[in-house]
């Protein structure tokens, strides 16, 4: 009898025992669950990578994880190239593609997106647009509300041989106030960044003009 109840304490102590190692090494539930989203070195190619742009992006949406919404980066960039070699018409106006659409993992109405396009020759920034937005030091040009900033960029193709005009057009979350001038600054910042990428993948040859990090604000034209 005592050698029974022995053996059953035995046991008793080992299935104790698994049971502390089971919840060890368990994986431990949501502790060491994964994040969702993407990180910003991850999202649309890696645009995001350098850290104010990743910064810039956290501060649009509001977290440090994206989720994708609908990016056609490679449809975006050989769009761009169709128009390039094709002769326009006077009323021709190219459709922009959505190069990057992004949303905060954590609230989908915390979006923004991104397009591209070629255009006709500037200027783009008329005199009572340019009453309401900020224009910064990149490019040909570079403006932006609280909600929607422009950056314009020449390119000169390898093939076909000729300069074209690229707009990257970035969509902010809407609400946000049209004094909030560091949303403003975030948003130049990353079309800014696509629009790098952008001149990358086209193969432009020479300067772009496109400034690196944050551009700066221009100087107020009297």
């Amino acid at each position: 009898m005592t050698h029974m109840r022995s053996a059953l304490a035995r046991i008793g102590t080992a299935v104790t025992v698994a049971a502390l190692l089971a919840g060890c090494s368990g994986g431990g539930g949501e502790s060491t669950a994964e994040p969702e989203g993407l990180t910003a070195a991850e999202a649309c190619g890696g645009f995001a990578k350098d850290a104010p742009v990743s910064a810039a992006l956290k501060g649009v949406l509001g977290g440090d994880r994206v989720e994708d919404n609908l990016s056609k980066p490679e449809k975006a960039v050989e769009r761009v190239r169709e128009d390039a070699a094709a002769p326009w018409a006077d009323s021709y106006r190219p459709q922009p593609v959505t190069y990057c659409g992004l949303q905060s993992a954590e609230e989908a109405s915390q979006n923004l997106k991104i397009e591209v396009n070629a255009v006709g020759k500037g200027p783009y920034l008329g005199p009572e647009l340019a009453k309401k937005v900020t224009s910064y030091t990149s490019g040909l040009e570079a403006f932006t509300s609280s909600t929607v900033g422009h950056v314009y960029f020449s390119c000169r193709l390898k093939a076909p041989a000729h300069e074209i005009v690229v707009e990257t057009t970035v969509w902010g979350p809407a609400g946000v106030p049209d004094t909030d001038l560091e949303q403003r600054t975030r948003l130049i910042t990353l079309a800014n960044a696509a629009a790098r990428q952008v001149s990358a993948k086209l193969g432009c040859q020479g300067e772009d003009g496109l400034a690196t990090g944050v551009p700066a604000r221009a100087a107020a034209v009297s």
